[in-house]
Protein backbone atom coordinates (compact mmCIF):
# COMPACT_ATOMS: atom_id res chain seq x y z
CA UNK A 1 0.00 0.00 0.00
CA UNK A 2 1.63 3.16 -0.95
CA UNK A 3 -0.25 6.19 0.50
CA UNK A 4 -0.18 9.94 -0.39
CA UNK A 5 -1.68 12.45 2.20
CA UNK A 6 -2.58 15.61 0.74
CA UNK A 7 -3.66 18.75 4.27
CA UNK A 8 -3.14 22.08 4.61
CA UNK A 9 -1.39 21.51 7.96
CA UNK A 10 0.98 18.75 9.22
CA UNK A 11 2.97 19.21 13.09
CA UNK A 12 5.08 19.90 13.57
CA UNK A 13 5.82 22.29 10.32
CA UNK A 14 2.09 23.28 10.48
CA UNK A 15 -0.52 23.47 13.11
CA UNK A 16 -3.48 25.71 14.40
CA UNK A 17 -5.55 22.59 15.47
CA UNK A 18 -6.25 18.97 15.90
CA UNK A 19 -5.67 19.05 11.47
CA UNK A 20 -2.37 19.39 12.21
CA UNK A 21 -1.53 16.26 14.59
CA UNK A 22 -3.90 13.74 12.92
CA UNK A 23 -1.45 14.09 9.63
CA UNK A 24 1.57 13.93 12.13
CA UNK A 25 0.26 10.63 13.85
CA UNK A 26 -1.75 9.07 10.79
CA UNK A 27 0.84 8.12 8.28
CA UNK A 28 3.63 6.83 11.22
CA UNK A 29 0.90 5.01 12.33
CA UNK A 30 0.07 4.01 8.53
CA UNK A 31 3.73 2.97 8.55
CA UNK A 32 4.42 1.21 11.68
CA UNK A 33 0.46 -1.15 10.10
CA UNK A 34 2.31 -1.87 7.20
CA UNK A 35 2.06 0.62 4.79
CA UNK A 36 4.95 0.02 2.29
CA UNK A 37 5.03 3.88 1.58
CA UNK A 38 3.52 6.60 3.20
CA UNK A 39 3.92 10.45 2.27
CA UNK A 40 2.27 13.57 3.32
CA UNK A 41 2.47 16.72 1.12
CA UNK A 42 1.36 20.13 2.34
CA UNK A 43 2.88 23.81 1.99
CA UNK A 44 5.73 25.82 3.16
CA UNK A 45 3.76 29.09 5.22
CA UNK A 46 6.01 31.94 5.89
CA UNK A 47 6.28 30.16 9.85
CA UNK A 48 7.93 27.47 8.68
CA UNK A 49 11.63 27.67 9.29
CA UNK A 50 13.43 25.36 6.84
CA UNK A 51 16.86 25.08 9.03
CA UNK A 52 15.06 24.73 12.37
CA UNK A 53 12.74 21.51 10.80
CA UNK A 54 15.52 20.16 8.62
CA UNK A 55 14.00 20.75 5.54
CA UNK A 56 15.97 20.05 2.23
CA UNK A 57 15.41 21.59 -0.99
CA UNK A 58 14.49 19.20 -3.52
CA UNK A 59 14.00 19.08 -7.97
CA UNK A 60 14.00 22.29 -9.76
CA UNK A 61 11.18 24.64 -9.83
CA UNK A 62 7.92 22.48 -11.42
CA UNK A 63 5.50 23.62 -13.67
CA UNK A 64 2.25 23.65 -11.91
CA UNK A 65 -1.19 24.92 -14.45
CA UNK A 66 -4.40 26.17 -12.04
CA UNK A 67 -6.94 27.14 -14.89
CA UNK A 68 -5.24 29.11 -17.36
CA UNK A 69 -2.57 30.47 -14.77
CA UNK A 70 0.96 29.11 -14.81
CA UNK A 71 3.00 28.69 -11.17
CA UNK A 72 6.30 27.86 -10.47
CA UNK A 73 6.96 25.86 -7.47
CA UNK A 74 9.81 24.38 -5.28
CA UNK A 75 9.71 21.71 -2.91
CA UNK A 76 11.17 21.02 0.31
CA UNK A 77 11.26 17.58 1.85
CA UNK A 78 11.62 16.65 5.43
CA UNK A 79 10.65 13.83 8.13
CA UNK A 80 8.06 13.37 9.99
CA UNK A 81 9.63 13.42 13.68
CA UNK A 82 9.15 10.47 15.59
CA UNK A 83 9.74 6.87 16.48
CA UNK A 84 8.94 4.14 13.63
CA UNK A 85 9.43 3.58 10.34
CA UNK A 86 10.44 6.84 8.53
CA UNK A 87 8.01 8.97 6.63
CA UNK A 88 8.80 11.50 4.17
CA UNK A 89 7.20 15.48 3.84
CA UNK A 90 7.32 17.48 1.06
CA UNK A 91 6.43 21.17 1.56
CA UNK A 92 5.48 22.82 -1.68
CA UNK A 93 7.11 26.67 -1.90
CA UNK A 94 5.51 29.81 -3.30
CA UNK A 95 4.68 33.31 -2.39
CA UNK A 96 0.97 32.55 -1.77
CA UNK A 97 1.96 30.65 1.09
CA UNK A 98 5.77 31.52 1.67
CA UNK A 99 5.39 35.43 1.80
CA UNK A 100 2.45 34.98 4.57
CA UNK A 101 2.67 34.62 8.14
CA UNK A 102 -0.66 32.48 8.78
CA UNK A 103 -1.79 29.54 6.90
CA UNK A 104 -5.43 30.45 6.55
CA UNK A 105 -5.56 34.23 7.43
CA UNK A 106 -4.06 36.91 9.52
CA UNK A 107 -2.36 36.05 12.43
CA UNK A 108 -4.35 38.27 14.49
CA UNK A 109 -7.81 37.42 12.82
CA UNK A 110 -7.34 33.84 11.07
CA UNK A 111 -10.80 33.27 10.31
CA UNK A 112 -11.23 36.59 8.28
CA UNK A 113 -9.34 34.18 5.68
CA UNK A 114 -6.75 35.54 3.00
CA UNK A 115 -8.82 36.92 -0.07
CA UNK A 116 -7.25 34.47 -2.24
CA UNK A 117 -7.64 31.35 -0.42
CA UNK A 118 -9.68 29.54 -3.55
CA UNK A 119 -6.30 29.94 -5.44
CA UNK A 120 -4.28 28.96 -2.68
CA UNK A 121 -5.33 25.89 -2.14
CA UNK A 122 -6.05 25.08 -5.60
CA UNK A 123 -2.32 25.40 -5.99
CA UNK A 124 -1.98 22.72 -3.23
CA UNK A 125 -4.34 20.48 -4.39
CA UNK A 126 -2.80 20.56 -7.83
CA UNK A 127 0.28 20.77 -7.20
CA UNK A 128 0.35 17.47 -4.92
CA UNK A 129 -0.60 15.69 -7.83
CA UNK A 130 2.28 17.21 -10.62
CA UNK A 131 4.86 16.20 -7.83
CA UNK A 132 3.43 12.80 -7.14
CA UNK A 133 3.80 12.30 -10.77
CA UNK A 134 7.36 13.91 -11.16
CA UNK A 135 8.56 12.73 -8.46
CA UNK A 136 7.64 8.95 -8.90
CA UNK A 137 5.45 8.22 -6.03
CA UNK A 138 2.50 6.13 -7.96
CA UNK A 139 0.43 6.06 -4.99
CA UNK A 140 -2.46 3.53 -4.44
CA UNK A 141 -4.61 5.76 -3.01
CA UNK A 142 -4.56 9.63 -2.73
CA UNK A 143 -5.85 10.46 1.20
CA UNK A 144 -7.39 14.12 0.72
CA UNK A 145 -8.35 16.06 4.08
CA UNK A 146 -10.77 18.71 4.76
CA UNK A 147 -11.97 21.50 2.00
CA UNK A 148 -8.68 22.87 1.80
CA UNK A 149 -7.65 19.72 0.07
CA UNK A 150 -10.99 18.95 -1.57
CA UNK A 151 -10.34 19.59 -5.23
CA UNK A 152 -7.09 17.34 -4.94
CA UNK A 153 -9.72 14.42 -5.21
CA UNK A 154 -10.96 15.69 -8.77
CA UNK A 155 -7.70 16.88 -10.14
CA UNK A 156 -6.39 13.21 -9.05
CA UNK A 157 -9.41 11.72 -11.28
CA UNK A 158 -8.49 14.27 -14.03
CA UNK A 159 -5.09 13.28 -14.14
CA UNK A 160 -3.58 10.73 -16.40
CA UNK A 161 -2.20 7.70 -14.92
CA UNK A 162 -1.30 4.56 -16.08
CA UNK A 163 -2.70 3.01 -12.97
CA UNK A 164 -4.91 5.60 -11.53
CA UNK A 165 -5.03 6.19 -7.10
CA UNK A 166 -8.08 5.23 -5.29
CA UNK A 167 -9.53 8.80 -3.74
CA UNK A 168 -10.35 9.08 0.02
CA UNK A 169 -11.32 12.39 1.80
CA UNK A 170 -11.72 12.89 5.22
CA UNK A 171 -14.17 15.26 6.84
CA UNK A 172 -12.33 17.02 10.00
CA UNK A 173 -14.94 19.65 10.59
CA UNK A 174 -18.08 19.98 8.33
CA UNK A 175 -18.58 23.74 9.58
CA UNK A 176 -15.43 24.64 7.98
CA UNK A 177 -16.69 24.37 4.02
CA UNK A 178 -14.30 26.26 1.52
CA UNK A 179 -16.66 28.33 0.10
CA UNK A 180 -15.87 30.96 -3.09
CA UNK A 181 -18.14 32.39 -5.57
CA UNK A 182 -18.68 30.97 -8.61
CA UNK A 183 -15.96 32.90 -10.29
CA UNK A 184 -13.37 32.12 -8.23
CA UNK A 185 -13.80 28.25 -8.87
CA UNK A 186 -14.04 29.15 -12.95
CA UNK A 187 -10.64 30.16 -12.72
CA UNK A 188 -9.03 28.04 -10.99
CA UNK A 189 -10.15 25.96 -13.92
CA UNK A 190 -13.08 23.88 -13.08
CA UNK A 191 -15.23 23.09 -15.32
CA UNK A 192 -19.19 24.39 -15.97
CA UNK A 193 -20.55 21.01 -15.33
CA UNK A 194 -19.08 20.50 -11.82
CA UNK A 195 -20.35 24.15 -10.77
CA UNK A 196 -23.88 22.53 -10.53
CA UNK A 197 -26.01 21.27 -7.43
CA UNK A 198 -24.87 17.65 -8.57
CA UNK A 199 -21.27 19.01 -8.44
CA UNK A 200 -19.71 21.39 -5.96
CA UNK A 201 -22.22 24.36 -6.16
CA UNK A 202 -23.58 25.34 -2.85
CA UNK A 203 -26.70 27.74 -2.78
CA UNK A 204 -24.44 29.76 -5.38
CA UNK A 205 -20.94 29.25 -4.44
CA UNK A 206 -18.57 26.72 -4.99
CA UNK A 207 -18.25 24.38 -2.20
CA UNK A 208 -14.53 22.87 -1.96
CA UNK A 209 -15.71 20.29 0.72
CA UNK A 210 -18.12 19.15 -1.26
CA UNK A 211 -15.81 18.15 -4.42
CA UNK A 212 -14.49 15.74 -2.05
CA UNK A 213 -17.87 14.58 -0.51
CA UNK A 214 -19.27 14.24 -4.08
CA UNK A 215 -16.07 12.79 -6.17
CA UNK A 216 -13.84 10.65 -3.48
CA UNK A 217 -14.76 6.69 -3.65
CA UNK A 218 -14.60 6.68 0.37
CA UNK A 219 -15.34 8.87 2.85
CA UNK A 220 -13.94 9.07 6.46
CA UNK A 221 -14.77 11.37 9.53
CA UNK A 222 -13.11 11.54 12.98
CA UNK A 223 -15.38 9.03 14.95
CA UNK A 224 -18.19 7.05 14.60
CA UNK A 225 -20.99 9.41 16.58
CA UNK A 226 -19.84 12.22 14.45
CA UNK A 227 -20.68 10.25 11.43
CA UNK A 228 -23.68 9.56 12.23
CA UNK A 229 -24.25 13.20 13.17
CA UNK A 230 -23.49 15.00 9.93
CA UNK A 231 -25.71 13.03 8.02
CA UNK A 232 -28.82 15.35 10.25
CA UNK A 233 -30.13 18.98 9.52
CA UNK A 234 -28.67 19.78 12.96
CA UNK A 235 -24.86 19.11 12.00
CA UNK A 236 -24.67 18.76 8.28
CA UNK A 237 -24.84 22.61 7.18
CA UNK A 238 -26.70 21.81 4.84
CA UNK A 239 -24.65 19.28 3.54
CA UNK A 240 -26.49 16.47 5.14
CA UNK A 241 -28.64 15.35 1.93
CA UNK A 242 -24.93 14.86 0.40
CA UNK A 243 -24.02 12.71 3.47
CA UNK A 244 -27.25 10.49 3.36
CA UNK A 245 -27.11 10.22 -0.41
CA UNK A 246 -23.30 8.68 0.37
CA UNK A 247 -23.56 7.44 3.64
CA UNK A 248 -22.47 3.75 2.27
CA UNK A 249 -19.27 4.70 1.79
CA UNK A 250 -19.04 6.62 5.29
CA UNK A 251 -17.15 5.84 8.09
CA UNK A 252 -16.69 7.35 11.13
CA UNK A 253 -12.65 6.40 12.64
CA UNK A 254 -12.07 8.08 15.75
CA UNK A 255 -8.59 9.97 15.67
CA UNK A 256 -6.11 8.53 17.82
CA UNK A 257 -3.52 10.36 20.33
CA UNK A 258 0.15 10.27 20.20
CA UNK A 259 0.79 8.55 23.56
CA UNK A 260 4.28 9.55 23.29
CA UNK A 261 3.98 13.18 23.57
CA UNK A 262 1.02 12.60 25.65
CA UNK A 263 2.13 10.49 28.59
CA UNK A 264 2.52 11.88 32.18
CA UNK A 265 5.43 9.35 32.73
CA UNK A 266 7.17 10.87 29.77
CA UNK A 267 6.26 14.08 29.65
CA UNK A 268 9.34 16.35 30.17
CA UNK A 269 7.05 19.84 30.50
CA UNK A 270 5.92 18.52 33.78
CA UNK A 271 7.90 19.56 36.61
CA UNK A 272 7.37 15.55 37.89
CA UNK A 273 6.93 12.68 36.13
CA UNK A 274 3.86 10.35 37.47
CA UNK A 275 2.01 7.11 36.02
CA UNK A 276 2.75 3.91 34.27
CA UNK A 277 1.86 1.99 31.21
CA UNK A 278 -1.76 0.67 31.23
CA UNK A 279 -0.35 -2.46 31.37
CA UNK A 280 0.98 -1.71 34.62
CA UNK A 281 -1.55 0.51 36.09
CA UNK A 282 -3.69 -2.81 35.94
CA UNK A 283 -1.44 -4.73 38.20
CA UNK A 284 -0.99 -1.95 40.56
CA UNK A 285 -3.24 -2.18 44.37
CA UNK A 286 -5.14 0.39 45.06
CA UNK A 287 -2.75 1.58 47.85
CA UNK A 288 0.17 2.13 45.03
CA UNK A 289 -1.57 3.14 42.85
CA UNK A 290 -2.57 6.42 45.36
CA UNK A 291 0.73 6.27 46.20
CA UNK A 292 1.66 6.89 42.18
CA UNK A 293 -0.86 9.92 41.90
CA UNK A 294 1.22 11.29 44.47
CA UNK A 295 3.44 13.22 41.75
CA UNK A 296 0.16 14.51 40.36
CA UNK A 297 -0.71 16.29 43.48
CA UNK A 298 2.95 18.37 43.19
CA UNK A 299 1.75 18.62 39.72
CA UNK A 300 -1.29 20.10 41.24
CA UNK A 301 0.81 22.52 43.34
CA UNK A 302 3.08 23.56 41.06
CA UNK A 303 0.71 24.42 38.72
CA UNK A 304 -1.25 26.41 41.44
CA UNK A 305 1.85 28.64 42.26
CA UNK A 306 2.47 29.29 38.62
CA UNK A 307 -0.36 30.36 37.77
CA UNK A 308 -0.78 32.26 40.99
CA UNK A 309 -3.68 30.24 42.54
CA UNK A 310 -3.76 29.45 46.26
CA UNK A 311 -2.03 26.19 46.82
CA UNK A 312 -5.05 24.33 48.29
CA UNK A 313 -4.38 20.65 47.88
CA UNK A 314 -8.19 19.48 48.19
CA UNK A 315 -9.74 22.31 46.64
CA UNK A 316 -11.39 20.57 42.85
CA UNK A 317 -9.25 22.60 40.03
CA UNK A 318 -11.11 22.21 36.72
CA UNK A 319 -9.61 23.34 33.50
CA UNK A 320 -10.55 24.15 29.85
CA UNK A 321 -7.61 24.20 26.71
CA UNK A 322 -9.20 25.16 24.08
CA UNK A 323 -9.97 27.61 20.88
CA UNK A 324 -13.01 30.20 22.31
CA UNK A 325 -15.18 29.96 19.74
CA UNK A 326 -19.15 29.00 19.68
CA UNK A 327 -18.48 25.49 18.52
CA UNK A 328 -16.48 24.35 22.07
CA UNK A 329 -19.70 25.86 23.99
CA UNK A 330 -17.83 28.40 25.80
CA UNK A 331 -20.57 30.97 25.68
CA UNK A 332 -22.43 27.76 28.36
CA UNK A 333 -19.02 27.77 30.13
CA UNK A 334 -18.74 31.57 30.62
CA UNK A 335 -22.31 31.61 31.85
CA UNK A 336 -21.58 28.52 34.43
CA UNK A 337 -18.33 30.33 35.66
CA UNK A 338 -20.03 33.54 36.40
CA UNK A 339 -22.61 31.65 38.63
CA UNK A 340 -20.62 29.07 39.81
CA UNK A 341 -17.73 31.64 41.02
CA UNK A 342 -19.92 33.95 42.41
CA UNK A 343 -21.68 31.22 45.18
CA UNK A 344 -18.91 28.66 45.72
CA UNK A 345 -15.43 29.50 47.05
CA UNK A 346 -14.50 25.59 46.93
CA UNK A 347 -13.42 25.54 43.94
CA UNK A 348 -10.24 26.68 41.47
CA UNK A 349 -10.62 26.88 37.54
CA UNK A 350 -7.87 27.34 34.67
CA UNK A 351 -8.61 28.44 31.08
CA UNK A 352 -6.14 27.93 28.40
CA UNK A 353 -6.75 29.28 24.50
CA UNK A 354 -7.33 31.99 22.31
CA UNK A 355 -10.56 33.11 19.78
CA UNK A 356 -13.63 35.52 20.06
CA UNK A 357 -12.37 38.84 21.29
CA UNK A 358 -16.08 38.89 22.89
CA UNK A 359 -15.11 35.62 24.69
CA UNK A 360 -11.66 37.03 25.48
CA UNK A 361 -13.26 40.50 27.30
CA UNK A 362 -15.83 38.24 29.35
CA UNK A 363 -12.96 36.13 30.59
CA UNK A 364 -10.33 38.55 31.14
CA UNK A 365 -12.91 40.57 33.63
CA UNK A 366 -14.23 37.65 35.43
CA UNK A 367 -10.81 36.45 35.96
CA UNK A 368 -10.22 40.22 37.32
CA UNK A 369 -13.53 39.59 39.79
CA UNK A 370 -12.07 36.13 40.90
CA UNK A 371 -8.30 36.28 41.24
CA UNK A 372 -8.03 33.08 43.67
CA UNK A 373 -10.50 30.90 41.86
CA UNK A 374 -9.91 32.01 38.17
CA UNK A 375 -6.38 31.72 36.46
CA UNK A 376 -6.87 32.77 32.27
CA UNK A 377 -4.07 33.09 29.92
CA UNK A 378 -5.43 33.88 26.23
CA UNK A 379 -2.25 32.39 24.62
CA UNK A 380 -1.22 29.04 22.81
CA UNK A 381 1.48 27.57 25.03
CA UNK A 382 1.79 24.05 24.59
CA UNK A 383 4.16 23.00 27.67
CA UNK A 384 1.55 25.20 29.98
CA UNK A 385 -1.25 22.88 28.25
CA UNK A 386 0.76 19.83 29.66
CA UNK A 387 1.29 21.15 32.92
CA UNK A 388 -2.68 22.15 33.11
CA UNK A 389 -3.75 18.38 31.69
CA UNK A 390 -1.17 17.14 34.59
CA UNK A 391 -2.54 19.60 37.93
CA UNK A 392 -5.91 19.51 36.92
CA UNK A 393 -8.38 17.32 38.37
CA UNK A 394 -10.76 17.75 35.42
CA UNK A 395 -11.61 18.73 32.74
CA UNK A 396 -14.44 20.82 30.94
CA UNK A 397 -15.50 20.60 27.47
CA UNK A 398 -19.60 21.32 27.08
CA UNK A 399 -19.26 21.32 23.15
CA UNK A 400 -21.92 22.22 20.77
CA UNK A 401 -20.58 19.49 18.81
CA UNK A 402 -16.79 18.10 18.39
CA UNK A 403 -16.09 16.20 15.31
CA UNK A 404 -13.80 13.70 17.72
CA UNK A 405 -11.62 16.46 20.32
CA UNK A 406 -8.60 15.20 21.88
CA UNK A 407 -8.11 17.02 25.17
CA UNK A 408 -10.52 14.82 26.51
CA UNK A 409 -8.62 11.75 25.32
CA UNK A 410 -5.11 13.67 26.74
CA UNK A 411 -6.48 14.56 30.24
CA UNK A 412 -7.66 11.15 30.86
CA UNK A 413 -4.43 9.52 30.47
CA UNK A 414 -2.90 12.39 33.25
CA UNK A 415 -6.18 11.76 35.38
CA UNK A 416 -7.89 14.29 35.15
CA UNK A 417 -11.67 13.56 34.77
CA UNK A 418 -13.51 14.82 31.71
CA UNK A 419 -16.75 16.78 31.94
CA UNK A 420 -17.56 16.60 28.70
CA UNK A 421 -21.25 17.21 26.55
CA UNK A 422 -22.55 13.80 24.37
CA UNK A 423 -22.06 14.33 21.04
CA UNK A 424 -19.31 13.66 18.49
CA UNK A 425 -16.13 12.05 19.85
CA UNK A 426 -17.02 12.98 23.41
CA UNK A 427 -19.89 10.54 23.33
CA UNK A 428 -17.19 7.66 21.71
CA UNK A 429 -14.53 8.25 24.07
CA UNK A 430 -16.00 9.03 27.61
CA UNK A 431 -18.04 6.84 29.74
CA UNK A 432 -20.39 8.38 32.45
CA UNK A 433 -19.53 7.97 36.03
CA UNK A 434 -22.40 5.35 37.48
CA UNK A 435 -21.77 5.93 40.99
CA UNK A 436 -23.81 2.72 42.30
CA UNK A 437 -21.38 0.53 39.98
CA UNK A 438 -19.08 2.40 40.38
CA UNK A 439 -18.08 2.68 36.42
CA UNK A 440 -17.34 5.33 34.01
CA UNK A 441 -14.25 7.68 32.97
CA UNK A 442 -15.68 10.88 33.36
CA UNK A 443 -18.72 13.03 33.83
CA UNK A 444 -21.05 13.24 30.46
CA UNK A 445 -24.25 15.38 30.10
CA UNK A 446 -26.65 15.40 27.20
CA UNK A 447 -28.82 18.78 27.09
CA UNK A 448 -26.91 22.25 26.00
CA UNK A 449 -27.32 24.46 29.27
CA UNK A 450 -26.11 25.92 32.37
CA UNK A 451 -27.92 23.61 34.44
CA UNK A 452 -27.08 20.44 32.85
CA UNK A 453 -23.21 21.69 32.88
CA UNK A 454 -23.98 22.46 36.54
CA UNK A 455 -25.21 19.67 37.34
CA UNK A 456 -22.14 17.14 35.77
CA UNK A 457 -19.96 19.39 37.62
CA UNK A 458 -21.66 18.65 41.14
CA UNK A 459 -21.51 15.21 40.15
CA UNK A 460 -17.62 15.46 39.76
CA UNK A 461 -17.22 17.32 43.05
CA UNK A 462 -19.49 14.62 45.12
CA UNK A 463 -17.35 12.05 43.65
CA UNK A 464 -14.17 14.23 44.32
CA UNK A 465 -15.27 14.88 48.23
CA UNK A 466 -17.15 11.88 49.09
CA UNK A 467 -15.82 8.98 47.19
CA UNK A 468 -12.18 9.07 47.44
CA UNK A 469 -11.72 5.07 46.52
CA UNK A 470 -14.38 5.51 44.05
CA UNK A 471 -12.64 8.72 42.97
CA UNK A 472 -8.88 6.86 42.55
CA UNK A 473 -10.54 3.76 40.59
CA UNK A 474 -12.46 5.85 38.31
CA UNK A 475 -8.87 8.24 37.76
CA UNK A 476 -7.48 4.43 37.45
CA UNK A 477 -10.01 3.45 34.84
CA UNK A 478 -9.27 6.63 32.74
CA UNK A 479 -5.70 6.55 32.69
CA UNK A 480 -5.86 2.79 31.53
CA UNK A 481 -8.23 3.53 28.45
CA UNK A 482 -6.43 3.16 25.24
CA UNK A 483 -6.62 5.62 22.21
CA UNK A 484 -3.83 5.03 20.34
CA UNK A 485 -3.39 5.53 16.90
CA UNK A 486 -2.62 1.43 15.98
CA UNK A 487 -6.38 0.05 15.69
CA UNK A 488 -7.29 3.42 13.65
CA UNK A 489 -4.76 3.01 11.07
CA UNK A 490 -5.89 -0.55 10.80
CA UNK A 491 -9.09 0.75 10.11
CA UNK A 492 -8.10 3.27 7.89
CA UNK A 493 -5.82 0.49 5.58
CA UNK A 494 -9.35 -1.22 5.51
CA UNK A 495 -10.76 1.81 3.76
CA UNK A 496 -8.26 2.14 1.69
CA UNK A 497 -8.66 -1.56 0.13
CA UNK A 498 -12.11 -0.92 -0.01
CA UNK A 499 -11.43 1.97 -2.60
CA UNK A 500 -9.18 0.23 -4.52
CA UNK A 501 -11.91 -2.81 -5.07
CA UNK A 502 -14.64 -0.35 -5.70
CA UNK A 503 -16.38 -1.53 -3.21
Amino acid sequence: MNVLHVASEVAPFSKTGGLGDVLWALPRALAQQGAERVTVLSARYGSVDPQRHGLARRLRKLAVSVGNTPFEVGLLEGRLPGPGPQVTVYLIEHPLFGDRPGVYGPPNNPAQGYSDNALRFALLSKAAIALSRELGLFPDVIHAHDWQAGLAVHYAQQADWDTPPATVFTVHNLMFQGLFPLDEARNVGLEEELLTPDGIEFYGQASFIKAGLQLADRLTTVSPRYAQEICTAEFGYGLDGVMRARAGRLVGILNGVDYDRWSPWLDGALPVRYGKQPTELEAMTEQAFAAELVGKAQCKADLQRELSLPVRPRTPLFCTISRLTDQKGIDLLIDWLDGELSHRADLQFVLLGQGEPGFEQKLRMLSERFPTRLAVRLAFDEGLAHRIEAGSDFFVMPSRFEPCGLNQIYSMRYGTLPIVRATGGLFDTVVDFDARSRSGTGFVFQPFSVQALGNAAKRAMSAYHSDEQGFLAMQKRAMKADFGWAASARAYLHVYQQAQAGK
